[in-house]
């Protein structure tokens, strides 16, 4: 079974991080890109409850749905990923509706990726702040970490919905979604 290992750390500095990847032997592999993702649930909202979520994602004119359990947190995320193309998230969109979904939350980032070969780097400038995304097994999640001067007590394990929540109740924001449009 597909599973995603990660962890997401804050960037301070986005335009310096490049130049530190290159350095440890990552090369580009997809240039700033927008993206939005958007989370379905049922009434209720039976998935958010049992820490699971379904996400149509647009990237760049590319479109995935995903489903994700809860997994477990500890000093990585770790956690079931089932994922797949799609032709037109349109019409998924209209068949999530159809059979009684809805959109929950919406969050969009601009997304810049990285690869050695072995795992991925993502810097990902969201309304909220720029934060990285190290995946890979969790051996070379730390090992990555270091070489990027990115201490264990550095590692944010929290989605990016609890994220947005969390800057909302310390800022005090009224934004229902975690969009440029609606933090402003």
């Amino acid at each position: 079974m597909p599973q995603e290992v990660e962890i997401k750390f804050r960037i301070d500095d986005v335009a310096a991080l490049p130049g530190r990847l290159h350095a440890c032997g990552f090369q580009l592999k997809t240039p700033r890109t927008h993206e939005m993702n958007v989370l379905y649930d049922l009434p209720g909202q039976p998935l958010r409850q049992k820490g699971e979520i379904l996400r149509i994602r647009e990237y760049g004119g590319n479109w995935t749905i995903t489903y994700k359990s809860k997994g477990t947190e500890g000093r990585h995320k770790s956690r079931r990923e089932i994922e797949t193309h799609m032709a037109d998230g349109k019409a998924m969109t209209e068949i999530m509706e159809a059979l009684g979904f809805s959109a929950s939350f919406r969050y969009e980032k601009f997304r810049t990726e990285w690869s050695d070969g072995h795992g991925h780097v993502v810097v990902d400038e969201t309304p909220i702040g720029n934060f990285g995304e190290i995946e890979g097994t969790a051996e070379w999640i730390d090992k990555v970490a270091e070489r990027l001067k990115i201490s264990p007590e550095q590692y944010i394990t929290s989605s990016y919905a609890q994220l947005f929540f969390l800057w909302k109740q310390q800022n005090g924001s009224h934004a229902n979604e975690m969009t440029f449009a609606a933090v402003g």
